[in-house]
């Protein structure tokens, strides 16, 4: 898809889910100032001018990203990752790798199974950096009971945030009061714990429809962020769907973009497209490409990025 055609469809959809919602005296994100644009404009402007960098997060954004030409900028990147390893065949050498990392390079979290809650959380004690785990992973299909059996047991090993994953069947047999009431357990439990709870949708199983109903669903039961992807589905995050979410969640909610994100690029057009969290396996060579302008550059020679997929699979 071209650029000009993705910005036509996040426009078209944008409107759309305006109209749905009714909410037409909200103002759409990105819109148009009387300031003159700069005579050397290169629509650059978060990664190249300071100036526009304030006034984009006067707006309202949470974090920015952007490369070397500003520094004060590109040093906020590293805290809107998440540090991800949800391989099921992940070791304890593999947890520790990710959060040495994490601290080395000041990540938002790490993002573990819940087996691996107490060692990452003993590991980052101290520091600034959060230990997130999953709840009804990957597929969504657990009890509820369960659901929240799990939560309340990953909040006392040290959990910090809880990315849990709706009831897709639900939500598609068009049951929206069972996924809202699934979604407020787990996300009452997080806040009786002073946690963060993200809600996972898995938007490439789900319609235009489904995706504006679950993004409802979560806001209306108090979830913190909505979620794009699991990585273990058929497809990752795309900026389309982000904007979407953002849109119908509004301002007040986080959007979190994760599922193949590998490079700085598509870092750079989830955020755009409206997404205060990045989900990513490839954190470490995210931030390289992002210091040194090397695309793919290894962390150690001979050794890939802690977390990395085999191919094949969708990075987290």
């Amino acid at each position: 898809m071209q650029q000009h055609e993705l910005e036509q469809l996040i426009r078209t959809i944008a409107e759309e889910v305006l109209d749905y919602l009714g909410a037409c005296g909200m103002a759409p994100p990105g819109a148009e100032t009387d300031e003159a644009p700069c005579t050397d404009c290169d629509q650059r402007c978060i990664e190249r001018c300071t100036r526009r960098a304030k006034q984009v997060v006067a707006a309202g954004a949470d974090r920015l990203s952007a490369s070397a030409p500003i520094g004060a900028v590109e040093a906020d990147l590293a805290p809107l990752i998440d540090h991800t390893l949800l391989k099921p065949e992940a070791t304890r050498d593999d947890i520790e790798r990710l959060c040495q990392e994490a601290l080395r390079f000041g990540f938002a979290s790490v993002v573990v199974n819940p087996w691996y809650v107490p060692l990452a959380a003993e590991r980052v004690r101290g520091s600034r950096v959060r230990v997130c785990t999953v709840v009804g992973f990957p597929l969504g299909a657990t009890l509820p009971q369960v659901k929240l059996y799990e939560t309340e047991q990953v909040l006392k090993l040290g959990a910090e945030e809880v990315d849990m994953v709706l009831n897709l069947g639900a939500l598609k047999s068009g049951q929206d009061e069972v996924v809202e009431s699934d979604i407020r357990s787990v996300v009452e439990a997080c806040h009786r714990g002073g946690a963060t709870c993200k809600v996972i949708l898995e938007t490439a199983l789900l319609t235009l429809e489904e995706k504006v109903r679950a993004c409802l669903a979560s806001k209306h039961a108090g979830a913190d962020f909505v979620k794009t992807s699991t990585g273990f589905g058929p497809g990752g995050a795309t900026a389309e769907d982000v904007a979407l979410m953002r849109c119908v969640v509004g301002p007040e909610m986080g959007v979190k973009a994760a599922g193949g994100i590998r490079s700085l690029e598509e870092l750079r057009r989830m955020v755009a497209a409206g997404a205060t969290r990045i989900g990513a396996s490839a954190s470490v060579r995210i931030l390289e490409e992002a210091r040194t302008g090397t695309v793919d550059r290894p962390v150690q020679a001979g050794r890939p990025a802690a977390g990395s997929a085999p191919s094949g699979r969708i990075p987290y």
